[in-house]
């Protein structure tokens, strides 16, 4: 099963130990659980493409919400949810404060 997650760090979230997580991800690389992982400068402009009624329009950021901010994702590919959802917790603990959404992808979950 493939699970995409993204992270929204909080508004006031510090950056994590790049050891510990650089630890998470051999971890996880040699688990064969890690597929695909980046981050970018949360602050930093995006594009936001949106089609509305069939018309597309383009919008250049940065943006003021923090709630849609994300500042990074990870593809994994496990046996199953819960695997996902603990990898999803390990994470956590070493990013800090904020919000890692994870969804599967094609037909899994």
């Amino acid at each position: 099963m493939r699970f995409m997650t993204l992270w929204r760090p909080a508004r006031n979230a510090k950056e994590p130990s790049s050891e510990e997580m650089g630890k998470l991800i051999v971890e996880m690389t040699k688990a064969g659980a890690l597929v695909e992982t980046g981050g970018w400068n949360p602050t930093s402009p995006a594009t936001v493409l949106k089609n509305s009624n069939g018309k597309v329009s383009v919008t250049d950021g940065p943006y003021a919400e923090t709630k849609e901010v994300i500042a990074g994702f990870a593809l994994i590919e496990v046996n199953s949810k819960e695997e996902a959802v603990q990898w999803g917790i390990r994470f956590l603990r070493i990013a800090g404060e904020g919000t890692s959404e994870m969804r599967p992808l094609g037909d899994g979950g």
